[in-house]
């Protein structure tokens, strides 16, 4: 068994209009490039954790043939919501559409922690959000606090889980958001101080696309920082380690 990450998928397959083809040559035929590429790494009894964005769809009927997608690929998915997973409503109505559709490789993320046996450490996470309330939509800009402080809330409720976990099982704690932590120069500090706060040696997050000459890995406050968008990773799931 083994486990990689990989955020942004963008599906759109009941969708076209919306297909991530129309953002530059990295992302032409991006759905048959990620099939391909997760069929030549993951095999069943593998996990695949997906930290947000996985669909463009609205709704969850319109999901549907994306999460059929998915759900034939090898390998158990953590999902992890993202801001452009408009269908996802709430965690029980995440559950029971995969129940009601047969759909049984899916797991979620939110508020809780999960023990990842291979390669051996606590799984935490939460969406995150933006920076600062001037980098977000203007739709939403007037919730930024609202929602900046319910990633917080939600993200110390994960890690809480996983430092019980930790205590049980003496594994090391690894954090997916779908928001950087930290970026270039810029840092969110509410963010990275709890990551600090639990132990966190090492987070994976994506949202960020077209950024294709930087390192995969940074170091911010002593954490491993991995960047694993879709696009950067040209569409291949990248293999989760174990902070050392």
């Amino acid at each position: 068994m083994a486990s990689y990450v990989i955020a942004d998928l963008h599906l759109s397959l009941s969708q076209p209009d919306k297909s991530m083809d129309a953002f530059g040559a990295a992302w032409k035929d991006y759905q048959e490039k990620l099939k391909q590429e997760w069929l030549s790494c993951v095999r069943e009894g593998d996990t695949v954790v997906v930290p947000g964005d996985l669909s463009w769809a609205g709704t969850l009927d319109e999901a549907l043939p994306d999460f059929e997608f998915l759900n034939a690929l090898p390998g158990r998915k953590i999902l992890l919501k993202g801001n452009h997973d408009f269908y996802w409503s709430s965690l029980k109505k995440m559950k029971e559409f995969c129940a009601n559709h047969g759909f049984d490789t899916f797991s979620f993320l939110q508020n809780d922690a999960l023990v990842l046996e291979d390669p051996g450490v606590i799984l935490c996470g939460t969406r995150g959000w933006f920076f600062e309330s001037s980098a977000q939509p203007e739709t939403v800009r007037a919730d930024f606090d609202k929602v900046f402080n319910r990633e917080l809330i939600r993200l110390r409720l994960s890690l809480e889980a996983g430092r019980k976990l930790r205590q049980a099982h003496g594994l090391p704690i690894v954090c997916c958001l779908h928001f950087p932590p930290a970026f270039g120069d810029v840092v969110c500090k509410e963010f990275m101080d709890l990551l600090v706060e639990y132990g966190v040696k090492s987070c994976y997050f994506g949202h960020v696309h077209g950024r294709y000459q930087v390192p995969l890995k940074t170091f911010v406050q002593g954490i491993r920082l991995y960047f694993i968008a879709s696009d950067y990773l040209k569409f291949r799931p990248y293999l989760l380690e174990k902070p050392g």
